[in-house]
Order: structure tokens, then C-alpha cells, then sequence
């Protein structure tokens, strides 16, 4: 006869073993001081996982079982914040700081500030029920963000239960420790994968994965540094201080940010910003500034809040992080217009988040108005804090072995001449047929604005080409799945879900097939507006300069390239072969209406809900005009997170500044 369990005794077991697991991985993934091997936690682990398994009475929401796996979701819900989630303004110098700080003081004599370092991630909130936590969201545009809680229960630093009931919302910022980072994009280059461009970048793609076992492999972390609302004391008492405020978080259990200070005046904030800015490279997590606000609450208060940032803090960001180091080599790789392209090839170097050892050196001109030789000492820095390029080189460093870089006149791909137009600066391959246009090309057909090809990536386009299975892009759409599955690193399934997404991308429509091509000078936007005026692919491989220059923001160079494209046989069989495998080759962006005709709108930074493609698509079928750029002539300008320079340029110009929300009712 079976036995009756305990269900107290089991019940206490489980609280037992949650307990023991959150204390012990918070010792080992927060403080990194863990007093147990792995293999005890593992023991604890699923001795917890047993139990809720065989008992799903004793299951928790907040057990640590939950922090990693689950169901991947099909997309994320929206959220709209209950207390708005500012960003900050940003300065660059010095005097930008000392007008804020003496804007402050007019109103306020003497307030003290606080000084931390700017660990650039993805802001969040936490919301607390009871103690227990409920939901996690991104920021978005302040208003409205997605719903992640899923993935924000694979951060290990974020409390799943706090050591009082509280009802209350905090504001986090989740990013990639640099370890985590290095460790990452390690392992993705002995794989053949593309490497991450910075912390940020990878924090924030992280943590929006629809597959939270994805998340959880990433190792995200998060600092927690406000309060949204609710009491953070059960008797109602609140923090009168900024300082205040990180200490009771940290008395409950989240991880604040230990390198902050108090300053009382510019002169202070300023010391304390170069103290930091010359222990970068020491500290443990990658910072692109310093984040400056008023301590005292009530202070805050009264300096009130701008339209989208407060008035009582700002963002000093470093100037690019420059680092001197040997150019140690050239290597010219050619493009899929067949430009040859050099690029440096450095001592390494860390810069910015990434250890750099390569350099983008554009073109020829480049190199000679900046008097780079082989084997020159040059400084480096990273365009955006993303691509990294030689600022210059350092001719008093010379020891007399450094030569002058020459380009090759042979192309270093199939071997054939190289040639170089009046008023260019690109060289160029003159073989229509070289390798390495075919397999540039092809990866840029496949592309993600352009036909979106899933799976296409360079090895696999690489291994299609060894094996003579593709010739051009026309030859995709004749591959079967037992083919692809004979490549390396390749099997059934994985050959089943690329011929699936060659068969999906024959309905992404003329607008991306064009710009898919590869003519010169069409883009994205270009592709869209050559779409829209011809409806077909047929019509646009007729049309005449003279057509094509009516388009708005064609030239008359624009206009000869997409002739001079079609004007050879090769290319317009190229396109009746696409044509005939089942490509959409007619305009789906026809406007449904004229709305917003004549209107220009930008997008910049990441919207909450809407990809470029999906917010682009949306103004265009009211009439109206999506551009890359901001100019006098830009109606509105769309701002999502982490806007950046075209934001800044926006409100110099005095361009109407909306986000998706206000698009989205816009657009109704």
C-alpha cells in the first residue's frame, strides 16, 4: 500500500532548497565568492526540480527553476509603464557640463550632485507584487516597452523574491559584463560566426530574444538605480537621497553600482569624470560616460522634467576612445560591386568594449592624405563606438623599415585587372564573373533588407559556391534540400529550413528584390522609391535616365547606374530566371491612401513594437516618404531608444519629434 506524503514536510523542503539556491547563486554570479562546488549546486538544483515535477502543488512563479528555459514566445507584449521611463540628455565637454550644473545652482545654491559611471545596456523596469516578482519590461520609448519578464528571470542578479512583501516598481539597466562579452565573441569566431559588435549591442539583442533558453545562455547582468513608484519601507517611509535610495535596494537584495560619489561642485564632477575616464580600461564592465544628477529627491522635484528627459541630471559621454598602435599589415578584399577595399591589420588592441586587431582603411585617397605607410604606428578609434577605422599615423615614429602602401593592380580574387574611373575613388575588379563578387553578391541578395534569406549565411554561401551549386542568385531558387544537405556543418533538418526560406523570400516583393540586385548607389530607400514609380521589375528594366531622374532624390548618377545595370544582357537574364522561378516582381507598397503624401518622415533608434520595415511600410501606405537622413525638409522625425545623432540634428533644425505611439495614432 503506498504511502500517504507529506505534503508539509515536502513543502518545507522546497522553501529549504530555494533558499539554499538563491543565497548560493547569488555568493557565486554577484559577489563571485561561491563557498560550494557546482556539483553540490547541481544536487540542490535538481532535487528542487524533482520535487516541483513529481509535486506540481509545490511549484513557485518565483523558484529559481524558473530562471532559465521555458517556451520560446512568438513575439512580446506590450507594456505600457505606469511611470514614464525618461532618458537623459546628452553633453560632450566640459562647458556643455557647466551650463547644466549652473542651470541647477540658479535655482538651487549649493545642491549636491551624484557621479556614477554610464555602463551603457538596455534600461528596465522590475514590478514587485507582495515581494514577488511579476514583470519585467524594456523601457521602449519611455511610454510604452515589451514585456520580458521571461528572459529577465535568467539574470541571476535580479531578486525573484525580496525579504519583504513590498508592492513596488524599480528601474534597472541590464548590459554584458566584459568577460561574458570576450567569452561570447570567443566562441562565436571558432564557430564562423559574426562577432558582436559591443556589449551594448549584444546586451540588448540578448535580452529581446524570443527564446528565453537563448537569454540565459548570455549571462546578462543588471544594476538597479531608481525607484519607480511604490514605498520601499513597509511603513511608508522613502529615501531622501540618491544614496539613500541605493542602499535600501541593495538591503533588498538588487545589485547597485558601487563607483558612485557625491560632488558638490563642477570642478568635483569634473575631477571625478577624468578619475574614471583613466581607469577605464581597469574596470570590469565596459562605460561610454558618466551619468550626473541631483541627490536629493525633493531636489529633483524642483527642477521638474523636459519633454523627454529631466531637467536635474545629464549624460557626459567620453569622446571616442582613441588608442595608438602598429599597423602591421594590409589586407584588399574585394566587394560585391567588385570594389577593392584595404583594410588594416593592427597590433591588437583593446578599444571600446572589443579587442580591436583590424581597421577599415576606405579606399587609396584615404591613405595617402593621411600618409599611412606599412609598419606605421597610427591611432585608432571606432566610428560610432561601433566600426573600427585609422584616424591617422604617426610619422615621427618611424624608424625607417615603414613603406608606402600601393594597390594592387591585379585583383587579388580571380587575378584579372583592376581599374580606377576619373573622379573616383574606388578601384575595381573588372571581372563580371570573380569569385568574390559572386559570393558578396549573393550574401547582400540574401541579406536581411534585402530578400531576408534566413540561414544564408557566408560559410554556407562559400560551401554552395565550392560545390558548384550556385553560379548567381537566380540558382538558389534550384536547390534542393538533399543537396544542401551534403554540405559540411549542414544536415537534413538544417537543409529543410533553408530551401524554406528560399521559398518564403519569393513573396518579399519588387521594393526588396531591386534593392537585393545590387545595383549601384540603389539602397533600401532608393529601391523603395524606384519600386513605387515603375510597379514592376519589367518597367524598371526599361526605364530612361530622364524617368528616372523625375524620381524625388534621384540624380542623374543614381539614374545611369540603374541603366547602365540593365543595359547588360547578363544581368536582365538574371532577372527574367527570378522572374520565371516565382519572385514577386510588382510593387507591394502601393499607398492605400494619401494621408501623409509629400510628408518625409525619419526613423532613428529602436521602437518598442515596430521593426524599421514594419514602421516604413505603414507611412508609405498613407502616401508618405521614408527617408535615411534629417534635413529642413523632414516633417517628422520618429525617436525609439538610443536615438542617436539624427535625433540631435532633429531638434537643431526644429523638426516635429514624435515617437511610435504618437506615429501609430498618426497612422490610424
Amino acid at each position: 500500500m503506498a504511502t500517504t506524503p507529506d505534503m508539509t514536510a515536502l513543502r518545507t523542503r522546497a522553501e529549504q532548497l530555494r533558499k539554499e539556491l538563491d543565497y548560493h547563486a547569488r555568493l557565486y554570479y554577484v559577489e563571485d565568492a561561491p563557498v560550494i562546488s557546482d556539483y553540490e549546486y547541481d544536487k540542490l538544483y535538481y532535487e528542487l526540480v524533482h520535487l516541483e515535477e513529481d509535486y506540481p502543488e509545490l511549484d513557485d512563479p518565483a523558484s529559481p527553476t524558473h530562471r532559465v528555459g521555458g517556451k520560446a514566445l512568438d513575439k512580446f507584449e506590450k507594456v505600457t509603464h505606469t511611470a514614464r521611463m525618461d532618458s537623459l540628455s546628452d553633453v560632450f565637454s566640459y562647458d556643455e557640463l557647466s551650463d547644466f550644473v549652473h542651470r541647477v545652482h540658479e535655482i538651487l545654491p549649493d545642491a549636491p550632485f551624484s557621479v556614477e559611471p554610464k555602463i551603457d545596456g538596455l534600461s528596465v523596469s522590475l514590478r514587485y507584487v507582495g515581494g514577488v516578482l511579476t514583470q519585467g519590461a524594456t523601457r521602449g520609448d519611455g511610454i510604452t516597452g515589451e514585456d520580458v519578464t521571461s528572459n529577465i528571470k535568467t539574470i541571476f542578479d535580479i531578486p525573484l523574491t525580496l525579504p519583504e512583501p513590498l508592492d513596488l516598481t524599480v528601474r534597472g539597466e541590464v548590459y554584458m559584463p566584459r568577460a561574458v562579452f570576450d567569452r561570447l565573441n570567443a566562441k562565436r569566431e571558432s564557430e564562423g560566426t559574426a562577432l558582436l559588435a559591443n556589449p551594448r549591442n549584444a546586451a540588448a539583442g540578448s535580452l529581446r530574444q524570443l527564446d528565453p533558453n537563448i537569454t540565459a545562455q548570455r549571462a546578462l547582468s543588471i544594476f538597479v538605480f531608481n525607484f519607480q513608484e511604490g514605498d520601499l519601507y513597509l511603513d511608508g517611509h522613502a529615501p531622501e537621497t540618491h544614496t539613500e535610495t541605493l542602499n535600501r535596494l541593495s538591503d533588498l537584495g538588487f545589485t547597485t553600482l558601487q563607483e558612485t560619489t557625491v560632488c558638490a561642485s563642477h570642478a568635483d564632477i569634473v575631477a571625478h569624470i577624468e578619475s574614471l575616464g583613466a581607469r577605464r580600461d581597469d574596470l570590469a564592465d565596459d562605460i561610454d560616460g558618466v551619468v550626473i544628477k541631483l541627490d536629493r529627491l525633493a531636489d529633483r522635484i524642483r527642477m521638474g522634467e523636459g519633454t523627454n528627459t529631466p531637467k536635474w541630471a545629464v549624460a557626459y559621454k567620453f569622446p571616442p576612445e582613441q588608442k595608438i598602435t602598429r599597423l602591421e599589415s594590409v589586407t584588399v578584399a574585394v566587394g560585391r560591386t567588385g570594389v577593392l577595399t584595404p583594410t588594416a591589420n593592427l597590433a591588437p588592441v583593446r578599444l571600446a568594449g572589443t579587442t580591436v586587431s583590424r581597421a577599415t582603411l576606405h579606399n587609396l585617397d584615404f591613405i595617402r592624405e593621411r600618409d599611412i605607410h606599412l609598419g606605421d604606428y597610427v591611432t585608432v578609434q571606432k566610428a560610432g563606438d561601433i566600426i573600427p577605422e585609422v584616424v591617422c599615423a604617426h610619422p615621427e615614429k618611424r624608424d625607417g623599415t615603414e613603406i608606402p602602401f600601393e594597390m594592387p593592380t591585379v585583383c587579388p580574387s580571380c587575378g584579372e585587372p583592376v581599374f580606377r574611373e576619373e573622379g573616383e575613388a574606388a578601384v575595381r575588379c573588372t571581372n563580371a564573373a570573380c569569385p568574390a563578387q559572386l559570393s558578396r553578391g549573393i550574401e547582400h541578395f540574401a541579406s536581411k533588407d534585402a530578400m531576408d534569406i534566413d540561414g544564408l549565411g557566408p560559410q554556407i554561401v562559400e560551401a554552395l559556391i565550392r560545390a558548384d551549386l550556385i553560379r548567381d542568385p537566380a540558382d538558389l531558387y534550384t536547390l534542393k534540400a538533399e543537396q544542401v544537405a551534403n554540405l559540411e556543418r549542414m544536415g537534413e533538418k538544417s537543409a529543410q529550413n533553408l530551401i524554406a526560406a528560399i521559398e518564403k523570400s519569393k513573396s518579399a516583393g519588387l521594393e526588396r528584390l531591386l534593392f537585393a540586385l545590387g545595383i549601384r548607389n540603389i539602397g533600401a530607400v532608393a529601391a523603395a522609391a524606384l519600386a513605387a514609380r515603375f510597379g514592376t521589375l519589367e518597367a524598371a528594366m526599361e526605364a530612361t535616365v530622364e524617368e528616372l531622374c523625375a524620381i524625388p532624390d534621384f540624380g542623374e548618377i543614381t539614374a545611369l547606374c540603374v541603366v547602365n545595370y540593365f543595359s547588360h544582357e547578363q544581368n536582365r537574364a538574371l532577372c527574367r530566371r527570378l522572374a520565371d522561378a516565382g519572385l514577386v516582381t510588382v510593387s507591394t507598397a502601393a499607398p492605400t491612401s494619401d494621408r501623409y503624401a509629400g510628408k518625409t518622415f525619419v526613423l532613428t533608434g529602436t521602437l518598442p513594437t515596430l521593426t524599421r520595415d514594419e514602421a516604413s511600410a505603414l507611412i508609405k501606405a498613407q502616401g508618405g516618404k521614408v527617408s535615411g537622413s534629417v534635413s529642413k525638409k523632414t516633417d517628422y522625425v520618429v525617436a525609439g531608444e538610443a536615438a542617436g545623432s539624427k535625433l540631435t540634428k532633429a531638434t537643431e533644425l526644429g523638426v516635429t519629434i514624435i515617437d511610435e505611439a504618437t506615429l501609430l495614432e498618426m497612422l490610424k
